[in-house]
């Protein structure tokens, strides 16, 4: 029997029904791509590859099969050998060095500029825009609006620099939210290094608005980002700063402050501070009804905090309870936030092998396998990685491999 299943469900996908003719399928395919009439991949070697002990092939062969079935040798079964590095790595740094360029541009325009009136209307206007950026962005996910969101946060800090008084703070305050959402669209779009820079200018403009609620609010983004990394006590120090000022911070900002520190608590495994944190958020919920233009997730989110402690519960372990939590909160968030409910989903399907129903966890990321290629949002694709590891202990089983044939048009785009 084959032993290399992951090579063999790629094979099939291909439609090469036999190992002989994948050799030949691969032969044919090398010598097209490297013009190389002298590339041969053997019925033999084909045979070795889906064995026990696949080895690993040539580099210029591993070019080859990523090109030929659009995935890596070391995502087919085959063993990595130390100091393997793809190459396409070598150009997706390259990529991220220059994109990181076109972030610090964006944010930091040099040195000074015409003077200008600035109308304080301008304000609302931006105020407007932020809105429906909010909204597109549900719809959209983070790679079609990066540019745009960045380019107007840009004519924000132009205008700031000729605005006067309250039209100037006013601009500062909209210029915060706006840096604010452009991070959020880099940590979406999984490029942490950009939404660190994009964070920290939040809390410079914060600062400099001098607004109370902003100041907390960047607190709170920073914590966002130490949560995608995992950083328990990082979150809960951001968080806690956030409220050691909570008397004069507005409840949407202090709700803010104690589900992020709820995911710290998780993070750390500490499932009483995490009951206990949204437990108090929910005493404030009721009470949000500010007109601030940012941060308005608790509002805007169906089941806003069900969906923070489902997922807290997910990091914790608890499958069946986090489960319990997300049947619920995909009952009443809109078939239209698509990416929304794909990483609802994805969390759900985790939760659900973490009961030990992996039956219900493929027919679960069949749907959100179709989102993640639309939408291309790397959050969501880092929920299905954690998916992954929870559906490892079923790998070499009949449902292992038809999650894996599910996953197969998310990972042959990554």
């Amino acid at each position: 029997m084959s032993r290399n299943d992951a090579l063999r469900a790629a094979r099939l996908r291909k439609g090469w029904r036999t190992m002989e003719t994948a050799a030949a399928g691969l032969t044919e395919h090398g010598q097209a791509l490297l013009d190389d009439r002298q590339f041969t991949v053997s019925a033999r070697t084909w045979r070795r590859w889906e064995g026990a002990q696949p080895g690993w092939p040539a580099e210029e062969t591993a070019i080859v099969v990523h090109d030929a079935l659009g995935r890596w040798p070391e995502d087919l079964g085959f063993t990595t050998p130390p100091g393997w590095i793809r190459p396409e790595h070598h150009e997706e740094a390259d990529v991220g060095r220059r994109a990181f360029v076109g972030v610090t541009a964006a944010a930091l325009v040099a040195g000074p500029v015409a003077p200008q009136h600035v109308d304080p209307a301008l304000i609302g206007y931006f105020q407007q825009q932020l809105e429906g950026h909010y909204r597109a962005d549900m719809f959209l996910g983070p790679h079609d609006l990066i540019g745009t969101v960045s380019a107007q946060y840009q004519l924000i800090d132009k205008l700031v620099r000729s605005a006067k008084g309250e039209t100037r703070r006013g601009l500062l305050r909209v210029g915060a939210a706006y840096a604010a959402l452009v991070g959020w669209l880099y940590q979406d779009a999984g490029d942490m290094d950009g939404a660190s820079f994009w964070r920290g200018i939040t809390q410079e403009i914060a600062m400099r608005s001098r607004d109370p609620h902003l100041i907390g609010y960047s607190l709170v983004n920073q914590a966002q980002v130490r949560t995608d990394l995992g950083d328990g006590p990082a979150v809960i120090d951001l968080c806690e700063a956030a409220l050691d000022y909570a008397g004069r911070l507005t409840p949407k900002v202090r709700v803010m402050s104690l589900q992020q520190q709820a995911h710290g608590a998780s993070l750390i495994g500490d499932r009483a501070s995490v009951d206990q944190l949204i437990e108090q958020a929910g005493g404030l919920l009721a009470f949000v009804d500010d007109d601030l233009p940012w941060g308005n997730a608790c509002r805007r989110t169906p089941g806003y905090l069900e969906v923070q402690r489902a997922t807290c519960y997910g990091r914790l372990g608890l499958g069946a309870e986090a489960g319990a939590l997300w049947s619920q909160v995909l009952g009443v968030v809109p078939e239209t936030a698509r990416r929304d409910r794909g990483v609802y989903m994805a969390r759900q399907a985790t939760a659900a092998a973490g009961a030990g129903d992996p039956d219900q966890a493929v027919d679960i990321a069949r749907g959100v396998a179709t989102i993640a290629v639309e939408t291309r949002s790397a959050r969501m694709r880092r929920e299905l990685a954690t998916l992954e590891q929870a559906m490892r202990p079923w790998q070499d089983a009949p449902i292992g491999r038809d999650f894996a044939e599910v996953m197969a048009p998310v990972t042959d785009r990554g």
